[in-house]
């Protein structure tokens, strides 16, 4: 149960890091971007592999910490960011799932 509850805390407080970062970069209010952030992409697929794959209470929680924070970005921002990297982190989990490294 105290698990689950590290992983929601570092999920919450990757998603305030995220929104206070998205506000620092753009002051605007209201951008839509259409253009895919690559860098974020990695970190939303390292924060998602991370969070369903590791096994490790501490790898998980910063994972879910790295997802939080691009998902948690101002609205309009980190969707497909997020999108791409829960698909990849799925695909891994069910090849480890397969092939019984998990």
């Amino acid at each position: 149960m105290l698990d689950y509850m590290i992983y929601i805390l570092t999920f919450a407080v990757g998603s305030i890091l995220g929104l206070l970062y998205s506000y620092k970069q753009h002051g605007e209010p209201f951008v839509a971007v259409t253009a895919l952030n690559v860098p974020f992409a990695i970190v939303s697929t390292v924060g998602w592999v991370l969070g369903f794959c590791s096994g490790n209470i501490i790898l998980s929680a910063v994972g879910f910490l790295l997802a939080g924070f691009v998902m948690g970005e101002r609205p309009g921002y980190g969707r497909k960011e997020t999108a791409i990297g829960l698909i990849i982190a799925i695909i891994v989990y069910i090849l480890l799932k397969f092939n019984g490294m998990m």
